[in-house]
């Protein structure tokens, strides 16, 4: 039969590391992002006390082919590697497979899919999008606010995600349990040309 030859060839590519061929192509004028101008940022909550940590490495754009945020579309891709926080214990232990597994997953990505007006909590637009993380990707919709002028694009956000939806299932110290929710937060901020 045909269909063992397809066996090795399934097994095999399931193992190799992910590809980043779903990362949609940079529009043409797309505004680029770094952490020059921008912040990604995170919360982690436990039962004593909570943990701030950041992303120091990432690229991404967003695409703005009118004046209008609704047209717009934001891609970030997140060296996990690049994970600081204020503990250096707990930073190699969230680099490990208990948490990220950064040696199996070394990006984190997000690619907005709409950006509509209006959201919660006085922000001005809802965002929805796909996030990938530790090799998972879901829809997540938050609110947040967009501003477009002459001379930049700027979006903030804050919003949670539970972890476990991602595989990061681990729970701590049996009396100091760590929360499903994790605080992420958004801060970008791309410089347009001058026309």
């Amino acid at each position: 039969g045909g269909c063992v030859a397809l066996i090795p060839m399934l097994s095999s590519a399931s193992s190799a590391p992910e590809a980043n061929a779903a990362a949609p192509a940079k529009p043409a004028g797309a505004l680029d992002l770094s952490p020059d101008s921008s912040k990604v940022e995170w919360t982690g909550s436990k039962v004593t006390g909570k943990h701030d940590g950041s992303f120091k490495k990432f690229t991404g754009w967003i695409g703005l082919p009118g004046d209008k945020p609704e047209e717009a579309t934001i891609h970030v891709d997140i060296d996990v590697a690049s994970l600081k926080t204020d503990n250096d214990k707990l930073e190699g232990h969230l680099k490990s497979d208990d948490f990220f597994a950064i040696d199996k997953f070394p990006t984190a990505t997000f690619t907005s899919t709409e950006i509509k007006a209006g959201g919660e909590k006085g922000a001005t637009h809802t965002i929805t999008g796909n996030l990938k993380l530790r090799g998972v990707e879901k829809s997540v919709s938050f609110p947040a606010t967009v501003k477009v002028d002459a001379k930049e694009v700027t979006a903030k956000a804050e919003f949670a995600i539970n972890r476990k939806d991602f595989g990061i299932a681990y729970e701590g110290k049996k009396d100091d349990l760590i929360r499903d929710e994790v605080v992420i937060k958004l801060d970008i901020k791309a410089e347009r040309p001058a026309k």
